[in-house]
């Protein structure tokens, strides 16, 4: 029987604290739709704020609050969006942008770094005077940090010149800030000067901050007032959010300082997978909390049979291909957990290494 549980399938698998669960028992609350309730309104000013923007939404995902950003800023059906071709948006929310929004994606490639090329980002911007052909250009999305390339950093200095582009050209640039705090952790820059060349931000609440639910938007005055309608559109109006926002509002508080604790246990946990024979791991590509973790070419290893022996062990990952695992680091997560997880993790490797005995 499994006795102990180290869970690092994601940075979303956090339970509330007491201090959260007594904040939501105790949270004062009204209609939201209505726009009454208070703990939500004390949240939203309070995102944006630290955000340097106007105001800010409660939105129940980050899937709908990034999608709610892009149709605002493409009202017109059949406006285009460039964004990264490994980018969350593209990646992993159903097209959305595109069933729901009615806007077309025109991908750039994603970088290493999780940045695309500047040059090629101005080369695909379709000037909507220029054909009765194309879609027209309406919007540029970055993601910060960049999931796909390990948890990856894009600097405000970079962020600042895809704005420079997007306002030469009459475009909004709008920043999937998933994890913006990571980043701004681990840049060691305000947020708010992270997204500063930023129309609209979205931030999830329930990854490296470790609240329940929720996301917030944030951008201009008049930008929210369109995403409150389109909010309601989806079914995200929802009625007594201060529930929810209370929890947010300790998560802020609370566990915002622990990001840096969170990096470094990840590069902790990242040097000592570097050092098993078969096991690859690019620690100086390593930012914030995530690491890919790849099988070498010719080793015994696959990606399943690591998740299975550490499975049995109480510790859970998710493969992301045959020979890839990520795994991601958050609050709850303790040094003696990563400890652990390398011990666990030498012996199955050791175990799938051996010689087939005859």
């Amino acid at each position: 029987m499994v006795m102990r549980i180290v869970d690092l399938r994601s940075d979303t698998v956090t339970r509330p604290t007491d201090a959260m669960r007594e904040a939501m028992a105790s949270a004062e609350v009204d209609d939201d739709v209505l726009g009454y309730d208070p703990t939500a309104r004390r949240l939203e000013e309070e995102m944006a704020k630290m955000m340097g923007k106007e105001a800010a939404l409660f939105v129940p995902s980050g899937t709908m609050g990034n999608l709610i950003c892009v149709m605002v800023h493409c009202d017109v059906r059949g406006s285009e969006v460039i964004l990264g071709d490994t980018c969350h948006i593209h990646v992993y929310e159903n097209g959305g942008i595109s069933t729901i929004g009615g806007v077309h994606p025109k991908t750039i490639r994603n970088e290493e770094d999780g940045t695309m090329d500047l040059v090629a980002i101005e080369a695909a911007i379709r000037d909507p005077k220029g054909s009765t052909f194309y879609p027209s250009t309406r919007l540029i999305c970055l993601e910060n940090t960049h999931a796909n390339s390990g948890g990856r950093c894009l600097s405000a200095e970079y962020t600042d010149r895809v704005g420079e582009i997007a306002k030469r050209h009459g475009l909004k640039l709008h920043v999937d800030g998933a994890r913006i705090f990571n980043a701004s952790i681990a840049l060691d820059v305000p947020v708010h000067r992270l997204v500063k060349a930023a129309d609209s931000v979205s931030v999830c609440l329930s990854k490296g901050l470790g609240a329940p639910i929720g996301s917030v938007i944030v951008g201009s005055q008049s930008f929210i007032e369109k995403a409150k309608t389109l909010r309601k559109t989806l079914g995200g109006g929802m009625r007594q959010i201060g529930v929810l926002c209370a929890a947010a509002l300790v998560a802020l508080q609370e566990n915002l300082p622990k990001l840096q604790s969170d990096h470094k246990k990840t590069k902790l946990l990242a040097e000592g997978l570097n050092k098993m024979k078969g096991i690859r791991v690019n620690v100086a590509a390593m930012e914030t909390n995530m690491i890919f973790m790849d099988m070498e070419d010719g080793s015994r290893l696959t990606a399943e049979k690591l998740r299975k022996s550490l499975t049995e062990h109480g510790i859970l990952v998710i493969p992301e291909n045959s020979s890839r695992i990520r795994m991601v680091i958050h609050h709850q997560i303790t040094t003696s957990d990563v400890h652990y997880t390398l011990s666990c993790l030498q012996q199955a490797v050791q175990t799938i290494q051996e010689p087939c005995q005859n």
